[in-house]
């Protein structure tokens, strides 16, 4: 069994094979060894060599399909020796990928690198989809540079106020035990910081928070979501 690419170089080579792409999809759909239709979840299947899909012989319409059906790359005309580099590439990128770094690695265009990235994010948010619950730390803070950290004229430059001004405010949300979510927000007033708590927190979470007054109101205004400032 052919193991995964460990690097870009290799990914680009090795799912340039597209019988490595049809070894390595099998795999990773069905782990057990039997392939089983998408529609009817049967595991009488054949698979069709010359015409590279296989055939459900239980009765019901479609009973071909291709590895495509069912996942994310379903409908679309892009093979699967492109879309695998890039679903490698953007899982192992620590600083994230770029339409524009995909349209020049693969040589797709920039619109079709657009559409698979989304795609390839969408898929992979996995279990990490939906609103968190329970309980629900929040917090946010300012990032950017320290003043003193910086050269007398890039200071002059970037530091125009005092406090959080010309910095970026990201606002932060732990569900206990389970999942973090983190995001940029316009400011820390109220109804910035309040519309980011509907958006990602289900109704009845109990919500623990600093004492800052953007949170103030919040059980009044959300019930029956529960609102508790850290001590």
């Amino acid at each position: 069994m052919d193991k995964a690419p460990k690097t870009w170089q290799h990914s680009v080579i090795h799912f340039s094979n597209p019988e490595n792409c049809h070894d390595y999809m099998v795999r990773l759909r069905w782990p057990d060894g039997k392939v089983r239709c998408p529609r009817c979840g049967s595991d009488d299947v054949a698979y069709l060599p010359n015409a590279r899909v296989f055939k459900c012989y239980q009765k019901h319409e479609r009973q071909k399909f291709s590895l495509k059906v069912g996942t994310i790359f379903e409908d679309s005309p892009i093979p699967l020796e492109k879309w695998l580099p890039v679903v490698w590439m953007l899982v192992n990128s620590k600083n994230g990928v770029s339409s524009w770094e995909i349209h020049r690695s693969i040589g797709v265009t920039q619109k079709t690198a657009w559409f698979m990235l989304q795609r390839a994010r969408l898929a992979l948010h996995g279990e990490h989809t939906g609103k968190l619950s329970d309980e629900v730390e929040v917090d946010e803070s300012f990032i950017g540079g320290k003043a003193r950290n910086m050269h007398p004229a890039k200071r002059r430059q970037k530091i125009t106020g005092t406090g959080g001004k010309d910095k970026v405010v990201v606002m932060g949300m732990l569900e206990r035990g389970g999942k973090v979510r983190a995001m940029v927000v316009d400011n820390r007033r109220k109804q910035e910081i309040q519309k980011q708590v509907r958006e990602h927190v289900e109704a009845g979470a109990a919500i623990f928070s600093d004492e800052l007054k953007a949170y103030e109101g919040l059980e009044a205004r959300l019930p029956p979501r529960r609102h508790q400032p850290r001590r």
